[in-house]
């Protein structure tokens, strides 16, 4: 393969990806509202998940290739950028306020998943049981968050979701969508993941790094996107939860869908890697308490602290 053609590869395997999952996303979304489900329920599950395919796909392809590494990287290294290169960026923008509930409930849920995900790491692979566990886990996040949704709603969010998500198509233009979405999501996870592959062999690094680095930061564009967005409209709240939602579904969907699959190997993820994602998960909790926001400084301490990452990362 040549370089041309890794970067074709690359740019238009994420190019597909970002249409396909927004396909997926648009379809189903209009979908489930034609046959009866509320607008709360759809954003909070069809919406949510739909958001991450394009992880999802990239981990399923790179598994089922045999380069698992790849995998267990995407995830990882999405995590670390989530909230030390996105949160970051969208902190210098505008210093970003922290909700209670955001604090009390999800960031907390973030550190205890990251930390089970380590813990069941230390025998060097995540097989069908540790896969089981995630998904069991994010079934069970997923109804809690509908219930409590649907406890502590608000009319302004109520039809906040009821805007946002009116189902404008039919159903026969939904289903192709749908169809039409997940083909991309395949196809664009193939060519993403062969031009991945074709770098490290390139360069003669290991699908760990390039999974940690380009995969992680290529798949996470649309978070960057949104939460740049968000934060440039003072809209904090799905800035932040954006991200830590993100990092929830990473874990428990992304890898406990691929590990019933295909167990996934940690060669190749050092443990400097996964304490790196602990880390940023546990300092996110002491910054979104300082003032209950995250500031510009911190935001620049966050890229910073990036930055020393990725440079650690690069072969010498």
């Amino acid at each position: 393969m040549t370089e041309l053609e890794i970067i074709l590869y690359l740019v238009g395997g994420l190019i597909m990806l970002f249409i396909g999952a927004e396909g997926l996303i648009r379809g189903s979304s209009n979908l489930a509202i034609k046959i009866g489900i509320t607008p709360l329920v759809v954003g909070l599950t069809v919406v949510a998940f739909g958001t991450s395919t394009p992880e999802l796909v990239v981990s399923l392809k790179a598994a089922l290739l045999g380069n698992s590494s790849i995998s267990l990287g995407n995830v990882v290294g999405s995590n670390i950028a989530n909230i030390a290169l996105i949160l970051g960026v969208a902190a210098l923008i505008k210093p970003l306020d922290v909700q209670a509930k955001v604090i009390m409930r999800e960031i907390p849920i973030m550190i205890g998943i990251s930390l089970l995900l380590l813990l069941l790491l230390l025998d060097g692979e995540l097989g069908f049981i540790d896969g089981l566990v995630f998904v069991s886990g994010i079934i069970t996040y997923t109804f809690v968050n509908v219930w409590m949704a649907r406890k502590e709603k608000s009319p302004e969010v109520v039809e906040e979701f009821k805007e946002g998500l009116k189902s404008k198509l039919g159903i026969p233009v939904s289903i192709v969508l749908m169809i039409a979405g997940i083909g991309l999501l395949i196809l664009g996870a193939n060519l993403f993941v062969q031009s991945a592959v074709a770098i490290a062999k390139m360069f003669n690094i290991s699908d760990a790094i390039i999974g940690l680095t380009i995969v992680a930061i290529g798949t996470s564009l649309p978070e960057l996107i949104t939460s740049i967005v968000a934060a440039y409209k003072k809209e904090s709240d799905i800035a932040i939860g954006n991200v830590v939602g993100s990092n929830i579904f990473n874990i428990l969907g992304i890898l406990g869908i691929t590990a019933l699959i295909i167990p996934i190997s940690s060669a190749g993820i050092s443990y400097i890697d996964l304490g790196v994602m602990l880390f940023t998960a546990i300092i996110l909790f002491p910054l979104s308490r300082s003032g209950f926001s995250i500031s510009r400084m911190e935001g620049a301490l966050l890229l910073a602290g990036y930055a020393g990452y990725i440079y650690y990362l690069i072969p010498k």
